[in-house]
């Protein structure tokens, strides 16, 4: 088990500036907002993720979620949704990553790392060399339509734990989050922050306040 110290967490799939706003009132540090994937939910318009994003308070992050791969295609996109950090949701090459460094300097990238079995270890060691932060998830980029998020599904939080063992990258823990296993994630794995989607939405895929409420009080928690 690891210690909790200053639990943090992201929503993500907002939708709308009135999400943005739910999420932010219950303490999330972040948010992010998916531009479009082959495979998911919670999508929306580059122009929506824009005015999303202006509306959200210094101090608070913006994530756009984002597929490309080309660095120039990457660039161009952040630098029309005005979010703050690129997450990077398919796997982009070093050399690449360092392309959309240099084009943006002072702006973080963060890089999806997919949990499967063990091989991802090395797979996240790299990523880490070249990506500001890395996210680990439950997605499957193997398919012939690619899942890059969103699925609900929680995956194998020992191997999630040793690779936050080994970077020196803040860690971001995704995949099957709710109120009632929040607190566990943090003990077992210790990462920087909890990233939450599904969990925190109802039938209708709208984010629920109580549930958001619920899930707030569990990361709070878990440091006392």
């Amino acid at each position: 088990m690891h210690p909790v110290a200053k639990p943090r967490f992201k929503v993500c799939c907002i939708r709308s500036l009135a999400e943005a706003w739910m999420a932010i009132d219950a303490g999330a540090a972040a948010i992010g907002l998916v531009s479009s994937m082959p495979s998911g939910p919670g999508v929306v318009a580059d122009d929506e993720i824009a005015r999303i994003a202006a509306g959200v308070p210094p101090g608070v992050d913006t994530f756009l979620l984002t597929c490309k791969r080309d660095p120039d295609a990457l660039v161009e996109q952040h630098r029309a949704a005005r979010t703050t950090t690129p997450q990077l949701v398919d796997d982009v090459a070093a050399h690449d990553r360092a392309r959309v460094r240099a084009a943006l300097p002072g702006v973080r990238l963060v890089q999806v790392v997919h949990i499967g079995g063990e091989e991802v270890i090395e797979t996240a060691q790299r990523a880490a060399e070249s990506a500001d932060a890395v996210l680990l998830d439950s997605g499957n980029p193997d398919l012939d339509v690619k899942q890059l998020g969103g699925t609900g599904r929680r995956h194998d939080w020992a191997i999630s734990a040793r690779i936050r063992e080994r970077l020196d990258v803040p860690v971001y823990l995704a995949g099957g989050l709710t109120a009632e296993n929040a607190a566990e994630a943090l003990r077992t794995v210790g990462p920087f922050a909890l990233d939450v989607c599904s969990g925190l939405r109802d039938r209708e895929f709208a984010l629920d306040s109580r549930r958001l409420g619920r899930f707030a009080a569990a990361v709070a928690g878990a440091a006392s």
